[in-house]
């Protein structure tokens, strides 16, 4: 075969297909080329070009999420490699495997005033499991057994215990376009594996913790992020069923869908009356999953005097979201929720009446009554538009949600029939949300929707440049003249400098010019019954990628959800 003659690209690339590693995103550039010339004459490692390493490393994170395989990211030198740092710490913190691999001028030119030389190694190095750097000169035997060890560390550490980002930086000299055929090196063949125990409580903590448990008279389970599990579904689906002292709270994006639990978590806690909230403070919260979205349980939760926190994840990060935290259980949530599932009813001794998740699943059910009447006589907003839009998503779609306020509406509704949902919440950032779902939709066998606010959209416009956008990705716009968040926070939504420093409703989101330049085919909305149609319009277009705009005005939007999130039952 046909590669670079750089000896290292030859290890490398050797090494990620014996890893089972087979997307690489890259990114054009001179100094990367020996990359390049390596990665696509390799038929078994897959390349989608981006030009812009902003969106290229955001699609990396979408295909990693999707495939929880890692994704390899290539790109030159210079700020090329600065440009992945959103994109890397949004991986860092949502657990995803990506291997970054930047080409580098020598070490000896570096801050020599020559182009493209600055301090690459270790640049992203607070959102990396760890950096390595890689000398040119590899044609010793020594040279090409060091490159072996630390490129197999570097794909072990990406993978396991805990997915996560790591980055590789290679030095490379002239001549960089020089090919030569693959040589069997000793060391382009030595695959370094790992071998993992079950994680599983000992008799003893599992003991303890289990009376702890049943002894309990309230217990709160709280899911984060995570992606699709069905074994771990089953679990707390039996625990919901066998546990009368325990509610199962699941954020959409946690991807837990059943109707045993509580998915519209922030209508549900805030219909609660507040004298009302402090009779329902847990004595004992489970979380699992990565940080969550829900403002109204994290609130609910810190203002306990009572509740004490479990935290289930095999981070080596102390997360104390709630301000009681007094274990971190390392292990899977899986593992652990298996565990608990397994104490037989008889082992259970509390039978406090009337029983804690019943009383959650009662608000939760009433909660719902409420604001579908409020919804029914609500005028055309945001909020009724987003109601519509989630209750007529196919089964089976995957849904992809922006940062902002699209996120935030998903919370609002029950579970809906999806495959999977996801969004960027490991920094929660706008920057990249479209091309997460690019990336995302390009490894899914099945139709993607996107539904993004619309300053979340016009920031990563360069994702409509993708190559690998299918007539299965399609996008919902909320088009409410810019940032709504900052009309219905309360930091923002009074300050003079709202529409033109927060909200930006100056720059409209030129959406019509955008589906024209990139070949989407476009669907204006700007009423129920226009959405209505036009969203089944949008559905069953199969020959071009889909952007459907739904037009509402971002003042009275927030007034509705502000006045949405007032409502109180009569407890």
């Amino acid at each position: 075969m046909l590669t670079s003659a750089k000896p290292q690209c030859d290890i490398l690339v050797e090494m990620l297909k014996l890893h089972g590693v087979h997307e690489a995103v890259i990114s054009p550039g001179s100094r990367c080329t020996p990359l390049i010339i390596a990665l696509t004459q390799c038929s078994e490692i897959a390349t989608t070009v981006i030009v812009d390493e902003r969106s290229a490393a955001f699609i990396a994170v979408g295909k990693a999420s999707i495939s929880e395989r890692p994704v390899v990211l290539v790109c030159t030198s210079g700020t090329a490699v600065l440009n992945y740092a959103p994109a890397v710490a949004e991986a860092y913190y949502r657990h995803m495997p990506l291997i970054i691999v930047s080409a580098d001028r020598p070490l000896e030119w570096i801050d020599q005033d020559d182009s493209q030389t600055l301090q690459q190694f270790e640049a992203l190095n607070n959102y990396v499991k760890r950096s390595y750097d890689l000398a040119d000169n590899c044609n010793t035997k020594m040279r090409q057994w060091y490159a072996n060890r630390i490129i197999n560390d570097a794909i072990i550490m990406c993978k396991s215990p805990q997915p996560g980002p790591v980055h590789i930086n290679m030095q490379f000299d002239n001549p960089l376009n020089t090919s030569a055929e693959s040589t069997a090196y000793k060391w382009n063949q030595r695959s370094i594996t790992t071998c993992t125990p079950e994680q599983r409580l000992s008799d003893s903590d599992a003991d303890k913790l289990m009376y702890e448990i049943s002894q309990a008279d309230s217990v709160l389970i709280i899911g984060g992020f995570h992606n699709p599990d069905n074994e771990l579904l089953k679990s707390l689906e039996k625990i919901a069923d066998v546990f009368p002292n325990i509610s199962v709270m699941c954020e959409t994006v946690a991807n837990m869908p059943s109707h045993k639990f509580i998915h519209d978590i922030d209508a549900t806690v805030s219909a609660v009356p507040k004298d009302r909230l402090k009779e329902l403070y847990p004595e004992i919260v489970i979380t699992f999953g990565g940080a969550l979205v829900s403002r109204m349980i994290k609130q609910f939760i810190r203002e306990s005097n009572r509740s004490r926190h479990w935290h289930v994840s095999i981070s080596d990060t102390t997360v104390d979201c709630f301000l009681h935290l007094e274990r971190h259980i390392r292990m899977s949530a899986n593992g652990f929720f298996k565990q608990v599932a397994n104490i037989s009813k008889r082992d259970i001794i509390n039978t406090a009446t009337p029983a804690y998740g019943e009383i959650w699943k009662d608000i939760s059910l009433r909660s719902r009554d409420m604001h579908c009447e409020f919804l029914k006589k609500s005028q055309w907003t945001t909020l009724k538009a987003a109601h519509c839009i989630f209750s007529m998503i196919p089964n089976g779609w995957a849904l992809q949600l922006s940062n902002g306020t699209a996120v935030r509406y998903a919370q609002l509704f029950p579970s809906m029939q999806v495959s999977r949902s996801d969004c960027n919440r490991g920094v929660s950032g706008i920057d990249g949300c479209t091309s997460t779902a690019i990336g995302a939709s390009s490894v899914l066998k099945t139709t993607t929707l996107l539904v993004s606010g619309d300053m979340s959209a016009m920031y990563d416009m360069g994702a409509f440049a993708a190559p690998c956008i299918t007539p299965q990705f399609k996008m919902v716009v909320l088009c409410n003249n810019g940032g709504e968040i900052f009309r219905f926070i309360e930091s923002t939504r009074s300050l003079p400098q709202l529409d033109k420093c927060f909200a930006v409703s100056d720059r409209k989101y030129p959406v019509e010019k955008i589906a024209e330049t990139f070949g989407f085919k476009i669907f204006l909305a700007s009423s129920h019954e226009e959405l209505k149609q036009e969203f089944l319009n949008m559905c069953a277009e199969n020959n071009q990628p889909a952007i459907l705009c739904v037009y509402t005005d971002g003042d009275t939007s927030a007034d509705a959800l502000r006045n949405y999130l007032s409502l109180k039952l009569d407890c």
